[in-house]
């Protein structure tokens, strides 16, 4: 999950959570937290739609074209004077795709956990899904070598392999009773603890209250 502690961590990364907790009237720190449990589901959910070759071909062709990782690079412009709703619909479509019957499931589970609204979730995910997408745009154009299996790589960095794969595949399966949710939290705190500084402290709450 380095992918994410490095993105969360960064001067970007807190920028995005600023924009993001501005335009939704919700706070920094449960902001970063919703996006820190939902990001290496979001990538997992990818993870899963590149193992089809049809999945693949279609994520490929969407990372190097409208999620090329430009957002990445004009943040202002995106959060300058509010995001456009057309933005805000592209990430609703985006949730859907990605995620597809594992929506609900995603999402009320992250609300459970936090103790907040599904629409308090869902607004912040909105709004993040195209910066995660350009993000990962980005990072596969640096790291990937334009082949499924080179973005399979990337996508490692975000959602780790093996167990952490399998326990982020079960929380989008609906295959458990949300325990699964603190385990891949605990994963996510103890490499960020590694880490330390200000990723440490902002995902402070991440094991959160049910």
């Amino acid at each position: 999950m380095e992918a994410i502690m490095n993105l969360l961590g960064s001067e970007a990364g807190q920028q995005i959570i600023k924009g993001i907790s501005q335009e939704t009237k919700q706070d920094e720190g449960l902001t970063g937290e919703v996006l820190s449990m939902a990001m290496p589901m979001l990538m997992g959910a990818v993870k899963k739609n590149v193992a089809s070759p049809e999945g693949a071909v279609n994520i490929l062709s969407a990372l190097t074209s409208k999620h090329d990782g430009g957002i990445m690079d004009t943040l202002d412009v995106f959060f300058g004077g509010g995001v456009d709703d057309a933005d805000k619909n592209e990430g609703e479509g985006l949730l859907g795709t990605l995620l597809g019957s594992s929506q609900d499931n995603v999402v009320n589970m992250i609300a459970g956990k936090k103790n907040i609204d599904v629409s308090t979730v869902l607004n912040i995910l909105k709004v993040a899904a195209p910066i995660i997408m350009g993000y990962l745009g980005k990072e596969n154009s640096q790291k990937g070598d334009g082949s499924a299996k080179g973005l399979e790589s990337v996508l490692e960095s975000f959602t780790g392999s093996g167990k952490q794969q399998g326990m982020i595949e079960s929380l989008l399966d609906g295959d458990n009773d949300g325990s699964v949710l603190d385990d891949v939290a605990g994963m996510f705190m103890s490499n960020s603890g590694k880490s330390g500084g200000s990723l440490g402290s902002l995902l402070g709450g991440f094991l959160g209250k049910n």
